[in-house]
């Protein structure tokens, strides 16, 4: 029972001992690095959002033809 008992609480004991490992070795990155991830981040938000838009601008029509539209 009492082994049980320390298997529960290693778990959080494991996990706040890795993130703080993980803090540590993180680092902040430069403006060269910091620019190309907002580059990649801005080119993911515009294909995602015109991928939307033409499944949008598909599926209005399509669905008014299929149910009847009004």
């Amino acid at each position: 029972m009492s082994d049980q008992v320390q298997e529960i609480l290693d778990v959080p004991r494991e996990f706040l001992k890795d993130g703080i490992q993980f803090i540590h070795k993180a680092q902040k990155p430069d403006q060269k690095e910091f620019l190309k991830i907002s580059q990649a981040v801005g080119v993911g938000f515009l294909i995602m959002g015109a991928v939307g838009y033409f499944v949008k601008l598909i599926h209005v029509p399509l669905n008014n033809i299929l149910v009847g539209g009004a």
